[in-house]
């Protein structure tokens, strides 16, 4: 009876070494389950936390770098007006130079013309001079000439002279010989006509054109007009 007893309380306390085991393990892992549960609810709550801080970091970055896109892009295009604006400038310069080479040569040009313009008026003043002179001495000549030689001298159009001889014909005293002169461009006579036309023209106007001996040279023409009535 005493060992059957002892069997029995053994089977006894076992189960409740048993139970007692089941309701540690029961309690220790229940706390330790909740425990769990909370670090991973809050780990979750602080993974959350982060997720949406970096992921607001991450949209903030996606923003900083479209904004620093964007401002190189402005840069960019900046940079390709700057350098239209450099080419249209030295384009500009380039036309500017180009125009004050040419007003340079423009006033050289026109200081060119304006001394050649002067020497001109030099030379015709010049030549004025000498064919006022000349016609000067004509008419001093006129009287003498008309006196001694029955000649009349008559001023026409574009400052001509004509010189009309009479008393060569002696047949006819009043018979006019003529002929017309006038000083041409280089300042030299110049016979434009005569009346009856006489051969020996050319050489006595290059003659006096030598000598510049006028009274001779009208002497000479009176003698071919006379020598030409004989005939």
């Amino acid at each position: 009876m005493s060992q059957i007893k002892t069997e029995d309380e053994l089977i006894l306390f076992e189960k409740e070494i048993k139970e007692f085991w089941t309701k540690f393990k029961s309690i220790c892992g229940s706390e330790y389950a909740n425990q769990t549960l909370g670090l991973r609810e809050s780990c979750k709550e602080s993974i959350k936390a982060l997720s949406e801080k970096w992921s607001k970091k991450l949209k903030e970055g996606d923003l900083m770098i479209d904004k620093i896109q964007e401002y190189r892009n402005e840069i960019l295009q900046q940079n390709i007006c700057i350098e239209e604006k450099q080419e249209n400038l030295t384009e500009i310069n380039s036309k500017i130079k180009h125009e004050e080479e040419q007003n340079r040569d423009f006033i050289d040009r026109i200081k060119e013309l304006k001394e050649e313009l002067t020497r001109k008026k030099e030379i015709i003043s010049a030549k004025n001079k000498a064919t006022k002179e000349r016609l000067e001495r004509l008419n001093k000549s006129k009287e003498l000439f008309e006196e001694r030689l029955g000649l009349e001298i008559r001023r026409i159009f574009d400052e001509q002279l004509q010189f009309i001889f009479r008393c060569i014909d002696h047949k006819d005293p009043d018979k006019p010989f003529t002929f017309t002169l006038s000083i041409n461009e280089q300042g030299d006579y110049e016979v434009t006509s005569s009346s009856p036309p006489l051969d020996c023209i050319a050489e006595l106007q290059l003659k006096v054109r030598e000598t510049n001996n006028f009274a001779a040279f009208i002497a000479n023409i009176r003698k071919a007009f006379t020598a030409l009535s004989y005939k």
